[in-house]
Order: structure tokens, then C-alpha cells, then sequence
């Protein structure tokens, strides 16, 4: 049987939220799920998988939550569970860009459908911008996308300051990989000073499975952060590994280019890792594979970012 997956967010006042990570560590286990659930006094953040019924029971618990009804939640399936652990932690934000006092929960940008997301990508005076990391953006994006040239989240400010000139405010629609991040972007173009401001609702997951194949304005594969790496325009798992060495998507071209070195590092960081890190990943590769062997988790497993 398939796996469940599950990809879930919302900004919302947490009160406590060592209490929530303790029950929700504890219930998660009980329920056969592994993967990653990170939660902030700003809201919650997380990506399982497991039986379906357990995904099912996990989010029929958690809509019982005060402040957690109205999840924004994506779902797709994996031949195999695509994590080898479950973390639950605590952060100071369920994702980072750093700037104080941006609040999502109070005010973002329209939510849009897949149908009006096309609408806006087929109307020149909108903007399209990528709020994903650069190399996310290599393997796979909307047709008109501008690419983020950031490789992490919280450079989107300077992104923005270098994208739009002083007092530049045109209409712009905005996409990530389950809406989460654009959910934090758009808060913060609303203030500064944007006035018409998109996202896709439930990001580019929801957008692939909501979209025949035919239609889709979508090229290439979708990054995804757990063991399958990328997923292409149906949801099945791409060709991709996960780089240890920079943590990039690894394609077919990129195994057969010089600098490639299997659980070692890749063309874009062969030349940047010192032999220390160098043996820190071969000790690495090592681990995982006798974790695979034995069916157990391994502590350097992927991460959300």
C-alpha cells in the first residue's frame, strides 16, 4: 500500500508550544508517522508521512486544537516512506526570514486558485516570483517565474530591495512548495507598501495535483524536502539524490559531471569542501547505509529547511 504523505502549515498563536511538541511527539509515534513537525510560538510547520489512516487521524486530532482548525494542507503518496525518523522541535520561527514583527496570521496576500493562478501568470502586468531557493528554481518552475537568486528564505528582503525600485509597487503573485514560505513573503511586501499581492493556495503541490497534466503551466520537477528530494509534474518521485556535501538536488547530468563523488559532493560544492568535510561525509554515507540496512533511522536524515 502507498504511503501518505502530508505537508501542513498555519500561522496561529501557539501558547504553549513545549506542551504541543510533547503530545504531538508522543501521538505521532503511536500513529506509525515519521517526519518532520516544527512548531513556534507563531504556529506549526510540518511534513509526515505514514499509513493513511494515521495522516488521517493526525489531522482530524489536530483541527481539534484550538487555533489549528484550517490547515493548509497538501497530500501526496510515496511508494515508500520518505523519512527515516520523526522530529518534532521547537524554533523561533516555522520558517526563517528574520525580520521582527511580520505577522502573518494577521494580514497576507490573496490566496488564489489553480485556475486564477494561470489567469495571473497568462497577465503581463503581474510579476511571477519564485520564494524558493535558487537551486529549487533550477529543476523545475512556472512558465515567467523570475528566478529568486536567494539560497536561503530569509534573503528575500534583499531579493525585494534589489528587484523593485524605490517606490516600484506593481501587482505580484508569488509560489513556493506548499505556500508556506509565500504565506511570510506576502505579509511582508504588504508591508512594504504592495497593495496587490498573490499566492497560490497550498503552493505548487496542490497546484500539480489539482491540474491535469495537459494544462499544467508547470516545467520541470518540484523540489521537496524529504528522501525522495523532487517529485515531477504527477507527484511521483524524480531522479534526483540529495547532495550531503550542499544539500542541492543531484540529477542524471549531474552524476556524470566532473566533480560528482557518490555521498561525497557534487559539481556545484566538489571544490569548496575541505578534507575534513570530506570525511565527515564519507563517515556519513557510511552510517546511512548500515541505518538502511538495519531498517533504522539515522540522525543526519533530511530536514525542511
Amino acid at each position: 500500500m502507498p504511503v501518505a504523505v502530508a505537508s501542513f502549515y498555519r500561522f496561529t498563536g501557539i501558547a504553549e508550544p513545549e506542551a504541543l511538541r510533547e503530545r504531538l511527539a508522543a501521538y505521532c509515534a503511536e500513529l506509525g508517522l515519521r517526519g518532520t513537525i516544527l512548531l513556534a510560538a507563531e504556529g506549526i510547520n510540518a511534513t509526515v508521512a505514514g499509513p493513511p489512516h494515521g495522516v488521517d487521524a493526525l489531522l482530524d486530532h489536530l483541527a481539534r486544537v484550538p487555533g489549528l482548525d484550517g490547515l493548509r494542507t497538501a497530500r501526496s503518496q510515496a511508494p515508500r516512506n520518505p523519512f527515516r525518523r520523526l522530529k518534532v522541535r521547537l524554533r523561533p520561527e516555522i520558517v526563517t526570514l528574520g525580520v521582527p514583527g511580520i505577522a502573518p496570521q494577521r494580514r497576507t496576500g490573496t490566496h488564489v486558485t489553480p485556475r486564477e493562478w494561470d489567469a495571473l501568470l497568462a497577465d503581463p502586468r503581474v510579476v511571477v516570483l519564485d520564494t524558493r531557493n535558487d537551486y529549487e528554481f533550477r529543476i523545475g518552475h512556472f512558465e515567467r517565474a523570475e528566478a529568486p537568486s536567494m539560497q536561503h528564505f530569509r534573503e528575500f528582503p534583499r531579493f525585494v530591495a534589489a528587484r523593485f525600485a524605490a517606490g516600484e509597487r506593481p501587482p505580484v503573485a508569488m509560489f513556493c512548495t506548499g505556500g508556506i514560505r509565500c504565506e511570510k513573503a506576502s505579509a511582508y511586501l504588504l508591508e512594504q507598501g504592495f497593495t496587490e499581492v498573490y499566492q497560490l493556495d497550498g503552493g505548487i503541490l496542490r497546484y500539480l495535483a489539482d491540474t491535469p497534466a495537459g494544462a499544467s503551466r508547470w516545467r520541470g520537477d518540484c523540489f521537496v524536502f524529504d528522501e525522495r528530494v523532487a517529485v515531477d509534474g504527477e507527484l511521483r518521485p524524480a531522479d534526483y539524490e540529495q547532495c550531503p556535501g550542499c544539500r542541492r538536488p543531484v540529477g542524471k547530468a549531474d552524476r556524470h559531471a566532473p566533480g560528482y563523488e557518490a555521498g561525497i559532493s557534487c559539481p556545484a560544492c566538489h571544490d569548496t569542501l575541505s578534507a575534513a568535510q570530506r570525511r565527515a561525509a564519507a563517515e556519513r554515507r557510511r552510517q546511512v547505509t548500515l541505518a538502511r540496512s538495519r531498517d533504522t533511522a539515522h540522525l543526519g536524515a533530511l530536514m525542511p529547511r
